[in-house]
């Protein structure tokens, strides 16, 4: 079951004729990733900080369906797509509704992988509570 967050579409967000700018998308998903990892129980600086895991970026893809405008009220889902011992995909679906549409809309499709390192940036493996946690949210 994909975690949900909800967010307004901000004008400093959008270009002139009110549609998002693209790169803000990744952001959002970034905001949906974080908001999964609370869910799951923990922070992601609580990650940083305690356990010197960081999950850097390595691969992002997103397929746009259908502009986001200035304030529309977009839903995030996010879920664990993949998972190995350092290695972790989240798959994003964005979505809006419309005045008198009754179906939500789809904005985009995305996916980030990201490869869990120490604080010199050498891969290593995501430690036992993250990694317990998030398998467990990949099997639901």
């Amino acid at each position: 079951m994909p975690s949900t967050t909800t967010l307004r579409v901000r004008y400093a967000e959008t270009d002139q004729m009110g549609v998002a700018y693209y790169a803000n998308y990744f952001i959002w998903c970034e905001i949906g990733r974080v908001e999964l990892l609370r869910q799951l129980g923990f922070e992601y600086k609580q990650m940083e900080l305690e356990h010197n895991c960081h999950l850097p970026v390595v691969e992002a893809t997103c397929r746009y369906k259908s502009p986001a405008r200035y304030d529309d009220l977009i839903t995030i889902e996010t879920r664990v797509s993949g998972l190995r011992t350092s290695v972790i995909k989240f798959s994003y679906r964005l979505l809006t509704t419309h005045d008198g549409q009754p179906d939500p809309i789809l904005l985009a499709d995305a996916e980030t992988i990201h490869v869990s390192v120490d604080r010199d940036m050498q891969k290593c493996p995501l430690p036992e509570p993250y990694l317990t946690a998030i398998r467990a949210q990949l099997d639901e």
